[in-house]
């Protein structure tokens, strides 16, 4: 969003701008009907008396024609003069407000910690940047192209313009402190030289990558990524699937897992759900009778997921499980248990 003061300082070149058209206008005018000049005369000694570079005059001038010149220079060095100032001060402080406004960028992310990084910023990243908004989760956007910065760039999102092959604009965007990576860049190569250099940096990095070809997904894979999305597989998937279980997908379409209204599934580590210091089990916890909620999922601390769990499941410690309600029931969920 633009400054107050830029704002200002366009309304004033705008305003300057009006003014030299004024003047050329009178200037015309008055050489034409003053002075006698034709039109193209008239718009000559127009110019080159105000821009005063002292050439001849076309015809001698007049008494009249005298005095109105000197009206002319005279007004013409106080508008030109205003007119230069407003511009010189607009390009200077424009550049001061930039490289404050990247300082106090810079600043935000410096103080992120666990926070997202998306590279990118096409169709898949302003995706991914909206669930996360959504979701209330502190991201940052590496994207080269400054008029998409420029045009998307506001007080919610966080930019850095660079290129995220780069391991300066990776430091930049705080990938020693970032808990997720996520790699939207059109091209596989690039997303593969991304994914690289991130696991270098940050080992513990949890990283997702787009991918374009079924070729990449294996390359992006032992490059480090924990996961690799084909967006154009997925898309063609969903496509068929609508057509085989229609109900089925529509059902789990409407599904919201975003806003604080709209979420009917919640992922809980079991550490926010009791004290750890005697296991329990999904019985135990009953969180059908105390917030309504149904567990229908299970993720060990192995990483493996159990579908519609048993009620003697063990929830021991790093494991994690899948609930499903209605909104209230969801709410109700994270307030009884300060789920944030």
């Amino acid at each position: 969003m633009d400054n107050p003061l830029l704002k200002l300082y366009r309304s004033k070149i705008y305003t300057a701008i009006m003014m030299l058209v004024l003047l050329l206008c009178i200037g015309i005018l008055g050489y034409r009907f003053i002075s006698g000049y034709l039109w193209l005369d008239a718009v000559y000694m127009t110019v080159i008396t105000v821009t005063t570079v002292g050439f001849a005059e076309v015809i001698p001038l007049d008494p009249a024609s005298k005095i109105f010149t000197i009206f002319l220079i005279l007004t013409s060095v106080v508008i030109v003069g205003y007119a230069i100032s407003i511009i010189t001060d607009y390009i200077l402080s424009r550049n001061n407000m930039e490289d404050i406004k990247q300082r106090r960028m810079q600043k935000k992310i410096d103080a992120m910690t666990n926070h997202i990084i998306i590279c990118g910023y096409g169709r898949n990243g302003k995706q991914a940047a909206k669930k996360l908004s959504d979701y209330g989760k502190s991201f940052v956007i590496i994207e080269r192209n400054k008029d998409i910065i420029e045009k998307f760039q506001d007080d919610a999102i966080t930019f850095i313009e660079g290129n995220a092959n780069e391991d300066e604009t990776l430091f930049a965007a705080g990938i020693e402190k970032a808990s997720t990576l996520i790699c939207a860049l059109p091209n596989d190569a690039d997303n593969l030289f991304v994914v690289l250099s991130a696991r270098q940096i940050n080992a513990k990095l949890s990283i997702i990558s787009r991918a374009s070809e079924e070729t990449s997904y294996h390359k992006l894979k032992l490059a480090g990524a924990n996961n690799v999305i084909l967006p154009d597989k997925i898309g063609g998937d969903h496509m068929a699937s609508l057509v085989v279980i229609p109900d089925l997908v529509e059902f789990i379409d409407n599904l919201g897992i975003i806003g604080e209204r709209n979420i009917n599934i919640e992922e809980v580590k079991v550490e926010q759900l009791y004290n750890m210091n005697e296991v329990k089990t999904i019985r135990d916890l009953d969180l059908r009778k105390n917030t309504g909620c149904t567990v229908i999922g299970f993720k060990n601390d192995k990483g493996e997921y159990i579908v519609n769990p048993e009620a003697d499941t063990e929830l021991i410690p790093g494991s994690k499980i899948i609930v499903l309600g209605r909104p209230e029931q969801i709410i109700k969920l994270n307030s009884q248990y300060n789920i944030e």
